[in-house]
């Protein structure tokens, strides 16, 4: 971030009311100017760009003359300045003309990909859209792009595809060609795929397996059966409530076994923003924590905290052949049977520890961090829970009317 330039006149609003209406200008680059413009209904701030025949001027935001700064509502001397910075860049760069060929459907998902890739983010969302794009979509320029187009194909995917499975198809495509807009300013609109790839309502219906405790605890018994690695893997996956994902990446320095021993989970590649090398502490049992530091003595810091027999890291679906084999000998294969809601995969033991910790008082907002999602999602998959969990606490200070009701005589 580059260092604010200050101004005695302009920096402070006490400094700021000892000026006469009129507008005033701080050069804080060749060619750019921060500017103040104070006048009879208030007062706001300015940038001013004028580099050789590129003249344009921007309002950035109100001073902060007679509210506090908060970044919104006001603005500070230094958060404006900071703003008109950013605005300096991109009217610099809109101006620059397009080059390169234009960007197709294609394209625009190759980049995508390579961008979900240097961000440790999750490049099959990409695969997915490939999957089910005609070759004739795939090839049109994104700039020549209808509703209808989109719209049509959206709609195609309905015969075969879940309706959350279609949200997320087009949710990713729309991404792909979101970023493709912000790259090529040929792209002049975005309503295509915003009006075209509108999600469908009510697709979400939560589908999530709870099991009871001792149903995972009888899991976690036939793990260790098949071996002391997969069980490890089982009851990490069943004490924490994490990921697959997060629980391979696990490294020996992750495991804090003291008295109150807990694993620093990294974070998932879901949901937005950046969260490369984030990591968030899930408190585990000092079982598993002396079980957990046998498999790692000896071992690198950064090395893995779970291998396969083998030794190797697991990878992607390592585990799927052998979750699958310990649900069949849990009696858990037929789940139709069972008046369960879908198939028990891993995923059974994370939707169980959530429920678990809804029933147990634990608040919502610490039960999102630890499981690395959100309040919001939470309460959208799991209102059922929340729900019937509610309800209990509710009977528990409802009104007693067991007492004869005796009705008042009028006088």
């Amino acid at each position: 971030m580059a260092r604010t330039v200050r101004n005695q006149k302009l920096d402070t609003p006490s400094a700021r009311a000892r000026l006469p209406m009129g507008r005033y200008w701080v050069s804080v680059a060749p060619g750019c100017a921060f500017g103040y413009r104070k006048g009879t209904k208030g007062a706001v701030w300015s940038a001013k760009l004028v580099k050789g025949d590129l003249r344009r001027e921007t309002t950035i935001g109100p001073a902060d003359d007679a509210l506090t700064a908060d970044g919104k509502l006001a603005l500070s001397y230094g958060q404006a300045q900071e703003r008109a910075r950013d605005w300096f860049v991109e009217a610099e760069r809109d101006e620059e003309p397009a080059t390169g060929e234009p960007i197709t459907v294609s394209s625009a998902l190759d980049q995508y990909e390579a961008d979900l890739t240097t961000r440790r983010g999750d490049a099959g969302n990409v695969g997915r859209v490939r999957l089910h794009l005609p070759a004739p979509l795939a090839k049109k320029l994104v700039s020549d792009l209808t509703e209808a187009d989109l719209k049509r194909w959206r709609d195609g995917l309905a015969p075969t595809l879940a309706p959350a499975t279609i949200n997320r198809t087009t949710t990713a495509l729309k991404a792909a060609l979101n970023l493709a807009a912000d790259l090529d300013k040929r792209i002049t609109s975005r309503r295509p795929w915003e009006i075209g790839l509108a999600t469908l309502p009510g697709a979400e219906q939560s589908r999530n397996v709870i099991l009871s405790d001792d149903m995972v605890r009888k899991l976690i018994g036939a793990a260790y059966e098949q071996s002391q690695e997969f069980g490890l893997l089982v009851e990490v996956a069943a004490v924490t409530g994490a990921r697959y994902s997060q629980i391979a990446g696990l490294e020996c320095r992750d495991l804090q076994d003291g008295a109150a021993p807990r694993l620093m989970m990294p974070a998932s590649n879901k949901g937005k923003g950046s969260k490369v090398g984030l990591r968030r502490p899930v408190p585990i049992g000092l079982p598993l924590a002396s079980r957990l530091a046998k498999a790692a003595k000896d071992r690198a810091p950064n090395a893995p905290l779970l291998t396969k027999p083998s030794g190797e890291p697991w990878k992607k679906s390592d585990h799927s052949r052998l979750f699958k084999r310990i649900v069949a000998e849990c009696g858990l294969d037929d789940w139709k049977a069972l008046g369960l809601s879908d198939e028990v995969t891993i995923y059974a033991l994370r939707h169980s520890s959530i429920v678990r910790q809804i029933k147990g008082n634990v608040p919502i907002r610490i039960i999102a961090v630890s499981h690395d999602t959100s309040v919001a999602m939470i309460e959208r998959h799991y209102s059922a829970e929340i729900t019937d969990f509610a309800d209990e606490i509710a009977r528990g200070a409802m009104l007693a009317t067991d007492a004869e009701v005796v009705p008042l005589r009028r006088a």
